[in-house]
């Protein structure tokens, strides 16, 4: 296997991801479901955006978080699977140092505006569903393009330092990064010196995201449900928590398998095999852009036949 080493920290220096270490007979079979989901996650979220952009009915709070999502989404998705893929089908694991970097950052960056994004829609249904008389005057464009700041500046406070950090460790001996794309914690453990003030800004960082973030949520959806409950037709309150019960299993999907993989590179390495680990970051960064247009988009009824219209205008005239 190739090896890689370094005696010093320069730009020109490569790395190289080693895939899912101690599965590499599982590369190729892991070929189809994670270009099937890429594909999925490409074609669905790009429809959400045509949709939004094309339909002026569309340009309102709710849709506009969304068409953010389906950006963020492909960014994140864009960031690390084609690379995944190269290294299944043909083991090139090979990684520039900026190109490294450059993708870690954008990782953790697409992570933390995703979950700013979801609280940012999810204060728009309790809204929409507990104060529909106060939905125009609430959330004006000025209210959203400030939630829209705040979302990027807090994604890009916590990773500058972050990659900063990792960045400037000098890295003196294997470059070999147990993992499918540079997971940061992966990449400093590689560094000569101490790489804990990273880990430790990682772990607090994310823990206080992460935790005031699924604070509002499931206050919001709980004040959600409990309006929901007070509907007297019973169509109107099985509709609701038919469209909660999805947009919360997505939200776990998305905030589990992240949490788990932090606490577990921290806490449990002993306690789940490393090809376990790997395996639930790289899907962490899949799933959601793949589920996310299929709940949040096609389960909209304006969406999914706006989107049906400029699919079937896209398909040769069967007449013809």
């Amino acid at each position: 296997m190739l090896e890689l080493t370094s005696n010093y920290t320069s730009p020109s220096i490569t790395f190289f991801l080693m895939g899912i270490p101690g599965l590499e007979v599982t590369h190729l079979w892991l070929l189809v479901p994670l270009s099937t989901m890429y594909i999925v996650a490409l074609v669905g979220n790009s429809l959400i955006l045509t949709v939004i952009w094309v339909d002026s009915a569309l340009h309102e709070p709710m849709y506009y978080f969304l068409c953010i999502l389906a950006l963020v989404d492909i960014v994140m998705a864009t960031s690390v699977v084609p690379k995944m893929l190269n290294i299944f089908w043909s083991g090139d694991g090979i990684i520039g140092f900026a190109a490294c970097f450059t993708q870690m950052y954008v990782v953790h960056a697409a992570t933390a505006v995703e979950t700013g994004l979801l609280l940012a829609m999810a204060f728009d249904w309790y809204v929409a569903i507990c104060k529909p008389l106060h939905y125009q005057t609430t959330l004006t464009q000025q209210t959203m393009l400030g939630i829209s700041v705040a979302i990027i500046l807090r994604a890009t406070t916590f990773m500058t330092p972050l990659s900063w950090m990792v960045s400037h460790l000098p890295f003196c001996g294997s470059l070999m990064v147990p993992h499918s794309y540079c997971e940061h914690m992966a990449v400093a453990k590689l560094g000569c010196a101490d790489h804990m003030p990273s880990d430790l800004y990682s772990l607090i960082g994310s823990s206080i995201i992460v935790g005031i973030d699924v604070i509002f949520i499931a206050t919001s959806y709980s004040r959600i449900l409990q309006a929901v409950f007070r509907l007297s037709c019973r169509d109107a309150q099985l509709k609701a928590l038919s469209t909660c019960g999805s947009h919360v299993g997505v939200m776990a999907l998305y905030y589990l398998p992240g949490m788990v993989s932090i606490y577990v590179a921290w806490f449990g390495q002993d306690l789940v095999p490393l090809p376990a680990q790997v395996l639930l970051a790289d899907f962490y960064l899949v799933i959601p852009p793949t589920l996310n247009p299929l709940i949040y988009g096609l389960r909209t009824k304006q969406i999914r036949g706006r989107g049906w219209s400029i699919l079937k205008s896209c398909l040769p005239d069967q007449a013809n």
